[in-house]
């Protein structure tokens, strides 16, 4: 619906728009009239219509005045008994121009034009809330991806009744096994964790920690041996007192490569 204002200082003439306008009672809801260009600069700012039909040839102030005085700027529809104008109605950025006695038929072509304009201006607003959206949704991903890491120095495991904290450095790899995450030490230790893999991954310092199967997390530093092995993957010995041995994961393959420079 487009809040409208009519502006003319022949009162036939208003009338007579208002009329025709009313066959249209999903597009307009008229909220004012005005005798002048004075009194239409005046409702126009009290008010803010969404649309004006606009007489230029009027008392007082002309509408090419009024437009030039207005802080306000609704659609301009020109509707007026004289074509010569037409030229400087397009200037001023107006939707249509209607040469009075104005036709319903000639009337319905603005009114298509007024509703082009309309979907036009919504598929924009709804282009650049998109935009808003998907740059709001990259800055938040941004703000998160910056923000520094919690840094850990242990991981905590039950024993009986007793809560262990178990340093990083003494840990030799993880290991998953059906629903259950072991931590496993150098010294032969396991413990039963309350993590998954892929939280450890999360948690664990990238610096000395590498994810390297679906199963396995290992302790970098405490790796003795890698052998190549089928398929791009790697055959893993650690340090740990059993010589714990993983084969990598395909998928993880690079991430080796790339760490060790193999």
């Amino acid at each position: 619906m487009f809040k409208t204002i009519l502006i003319d200082d022949e009162k036939l003439a208003i009338n007579r728009l208002e009329r025709l306008l009313g066959k249209y009672t999903d597009t307009f809801v008229i909220i004012g009239r005005a005798n002048n260009g004075a009194e239409g600069l005046s409702l126009v700012e009290t008010l803010r219509p969404d649309l004006i039909f606009l007489d230029i040839e009027m008392p007082v102030m002309t509408g090419f005045e009024m437009l030039s005085r207005l802080t306000f700027m609704p659609l301009v529809v020109f509707a007026t008994a004289f074509d010569e104008y037409a030229i400087k109605a397009f200037e001023e950025n107006s939707i249509d121009y209607l040469l009075k006695p104005i036709e319903y038929e000639r009337l319905d072509k603005t009114v298509q034009k007024l509703k082009l304009w309309q979907a036009n201006t919504k598929a924009k607003i709804e282009q650049a809330n998109n935009q808003e959206h998907l740059f709001n949704d990259n800055l938040l991903k941004m703000i998160e991806a910056m923000k520094p890491k919690k840094s850990i120095s242990s991981i905590s495991v039950k024993t009986g009744s007793k809560i262990l904290l178990i340093d990083l450095q003494d840990i030799s790899h993880f290991e998953a096994d059906d629903k259950y995450v072991f931590l496993m030490t150098l010294d032969g230790q396991k413990y039963l964790t309350s993590y998954t893999i892929s939280i450890l991954a999360e948690k664990l310092p990238t610096n000395n920690f590498l994810q390297i199967s679906r199963a396995n997390i290992v302790n970098t530093l405490k790796i003795k041996e890698i052998e190549k092995h089928f398929n791009g993957k790697f055959l893993i010995t650690m340090k740990d007192k059993a010589q714990s041995k993983m084969i990598s994961g395909g998928t993880f393959g690079e991430a080796i490569k790339a760490l060790f420079e193999i």
